[in-house]
C-alpha cells in the first residue's frame, strides 16, 4: 500500500501541464510521476535531468541505458521502476527473455550475455549498488570499453535510478497495472 497516495485525476491545470510535459504524447502519467507532482517544486526541479539521462543527447545507447537502469533497479529491489522500463523498453533495447531474467535474477557470467560491453556494464552496476565505487580492475575495464563522456553517464545514471528505486520504494508507489514483475522472468 503507498505511503504516499499518487495524485489522481483532475488535476490542477498547473498539474496537468506538468504531467503531459513528463509523458510521451497520449499516454497517461505512471503513478511514480503522479506521486512526485505533490512536490511541484522538486518535480520541475528533477525533470531536467530525468530528461536527459532518457533523452538523445545520453552518451550511452538505449541498450546501455537500459542495461544500467534495470539492473540497478533489480539491485534496488525496485519492482515498480524495473517493471515499467522492461515493459516500455527492454524489447526497443533488444533485451531478450533471458537477458532480462539474468539483470534480475542473474550475473554477467551467465550465458546470455555474450558482448564484453554488457558484461562490463552489469559488473559496473553491481559494484557500485555494493561499494559506491568502482575498483581499479573494473574502472579499467568500463574505461577500456567507454569513453570518458560515457564513463560518466554511466555512473551517474545507475546513481539516479538508486535514487528513483528509493523513492518509488520508500514512498510505497504502487505497480503499475500490466507492468511486470520480478516473478514473471524467474530463472527456470
Amino acid at each position: 500500500m503507498a505511503r504516499i497516495a499518487a495524485l489522481e485525476a483532475p488535476y490542477t491545470d498547473e498539474v496537468a501541464d506538468q504531467l503531459t510535459s513528463m509523458m510521451p504524447a497520449g499516454v497517461p502519467p505512471i503513478g511514480l510521476f503522479r506521486t512526485f507532482v505533490k512536490n511541484l517544486p522538486m518535480t520541475r526541479a528533477m525533470q531536467p535531468w530525468g530528461s536527459y539521462e532518457l533523452g538523445r543527447d545520453l552518451s550511452l545507447s538505449l541498450r546501455d541505458r537500459e542495461i544500467v537502469i534495470d539492473r540497478t533497479c533489480a539491485c534496488c529491489g525496485c519492482e515498480y521502476e524495473w517493471g515499467v522500463h522492461v515493459a516500455f523498453f527492454a524489447e526497443r533495447a533488444g533485451l531478450d527473455g533471458p537477458q532480462v531474467t539474468s539483470l534480475t535474477h542473474g550475473s554477467a557470467s551467465d550465458p546470455c550475455w555474450v558482448d564484453e560491453r554488457d558484461r562490463v556494464l552489469i559488473d559496473a552496476v553491481d559494484e557500485l549498488h555494493e561499494r559506491s565505487d568502482l575498483s581499479d580492475e573494473t574502472w579499467a575495464r568500463v574505461a577500456g570499453v567507454f569513453g570518458e563522456a560515457e564513463c560518466l553517464d554511466l555512473l551517474l545514471l545507475a546513481g539516479w535510478y538508486r535514487a528513483i528505486s528509493y523513492v518509488a520504494r520508500g514512498a510505497r508507489v504502487d505497480l503499475e497495472p500490466g507492468a511486470p514483475r520480478f516473478a514473471d522472468v524467474r530463472p527456470r
